[in-house]
Protein backbone atom coordinates (compact mmCIF):
# COMPACT_ATOMS: atom_id res chain seq x y z
CA UNK A 1 0.00 0.00 0.00
CA UNK A 2 1.38 3.39 -0.97
CA UNK A 3 1.44 6.11 1.64
CA UNK A 4 -0.40 9.29 0.87
CA UNK A 5 1.59 12.34 -0.14
CA UNK A 6 0.68 15.58 -1.84
CA UNK A 7 0.10 15.52 -5.59
CA UNK A 8 2.84 17.42 -7.39
CA UNK A 9 2.10 21.09 -7.92
CA UNK A 10 3.15 23.29 -10.80
CA UNK A 11 6.61 24.07 -9.36
CA UNK A 12 7.37 20.38 -8.93
CA UNK A 13 6.01 19.53 -12.37
CA UNK A 14 8.26 22.26 -13.80
CA UNK A 15 11.22 20.35 -12.33
CA UNK A 16 9.94 17.22 -14.08
CA UNK A 17 9.43 18.91 -17.45
CA UNK A 18 12.05 16.84 -19.36
CA UNK A 19 10.42 13.65 -18.08
CA UNK A 20 6.92 14.92 -18.93
CA UNK A 21 8.11 15.76 -22.44
CA UNK A 22 9.51 12.23 -22.84
CA UNK A 23 6.26 10.69 -21.58
CA UNK A 24 4.24 12.81 -24.02
CA UNK A 25 6.22 11.23 -26.86
CA UNK A 26 5.00 7.72 -25.98
CA UNK A 27 2.04 7.10 -28.32
CA UNK A 28 0.09 4.81 -25.96
CA UNK A 29 0.00 7.41 -23.17
CA UNK A 30 -2.43 10.31 -23.02
CA UNK A 31 -1.98 13.24 -20.66
CA UNK A 32 -5.42 14.09 -19.25
CA UNK A 33 -4.08 16.95 -17.16
CA UNK A 34 -0.53 18.12 -16.67
CA UNK A 35 1.45 15.32 -15.07
CA UNK A 36 -1.35 12.72 -15.12
CA UNK A 37 -1.08 10.17 -17.92
CA UNK A 38 -3.52 7.46 -18.89
CA UNK A 39 -3.02 4.25 -20.84
CA UNK A 40 -6.27 3.31 -22.50
CA UNK A 41 -8.95 4.19 -19.91
CA UNK A 42 -6.80 3.64 -16.79
CA UNK A 43 -4.56 6.02 -14.94
CA UNK A 44 -0.97 5.00 -15.65
CA UNK A 45 1.38 7.55 -14.07
CA UNK A 46 1.08 10.60 -11.84
CA UNK A 47 3.41 12.48 -9.54
CA UNK A 48 3.71 13.40 -5.87
CA UNK A 49 5.91 15.70 -3.84
CA UNK A 50 6.96 15.63 -0.21
CA UNK A 51 9.98 16.78 1.80
CA UNK A 52 11.85 13.61 0.76
CA UNK A 53 11.60 14.52 -2.95
CA UNK A 54 9.54 13.87 -6.06
CA UNK A 55 7.85 10.54 -6.73
CA UNK A 56 6.03 8.89 -9.60
CA UNK A 57 3.27 6.37 -9.07
CA UNK A 58 3.24 4.02 -12.08
CA UNK A 59 0.78 1.23 -12.82
CA UNK A 60 2.90 -1.49 -14.43
CA UNK A 61 0.39 -4.14 -13.31
CA UNK A 62 -2.80 -3.99 -11.31
CA UNK A 63 -1.48 -1.64 -8.62
CA UNK A 64 0.58 1.51 -8.58
CA UNK A 65 4.27 1.32 -7.65
CA UNK A 66 6.10 4.38 -6.31
CA UNK A 67 9.44 5.48 -7.79
CA UNK A 68 11.76 8.25 -6.66
CA UNK A 69 12.20 10.69 -9.57
CA UNK A 70 13.98 13.46 -7.70
CA UNK A 71 17.07 13.31 -9.91
CA UNK A 72 17.38 13.56 -13.69
CA UNK A 73 19.09 10.15 -13.76
CA UNK A 74 16.17 8.49 -11.98
CA UNK A 75 13.69 10.24 -14.28
CA UNK A 76 15.52 9.00 -17.38
CA UNK A 77 15.72 5.45 -16.01
CA UNK A 78 12.01 5.34 -15.24
CA UNK A 79 11.15 6.60 -18.74
CA UNK A 80 13.36 3.80 -20.17
CA UNK A 81 11.60 1.26 -17.95
CA UNK A 82 8.18 2.57 -19.00
CA UNK A 83 9.08 2.42 -22.70
CA UNK A 84 10.33 -1.16 -22.28
CA UNK A 85 7.23 -2.25 -20.36
CA UNK A 86 4.85 -0.71 -22.87
CA UNK A 87 6.77 -2.23 -25.79
CA UNK A 88 6.28 -5.66 -24.18
CA UNK A 89 2.54 -5.07 -24.11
Amino acid sequence: MLTSVKHAGDDSLDRLDPMLTALRSIPTLREKKRGTFYRRSRAFIHFHEDPAGLFADVRFGDDFERFDVTTAARQKQLVRDIRAALADG
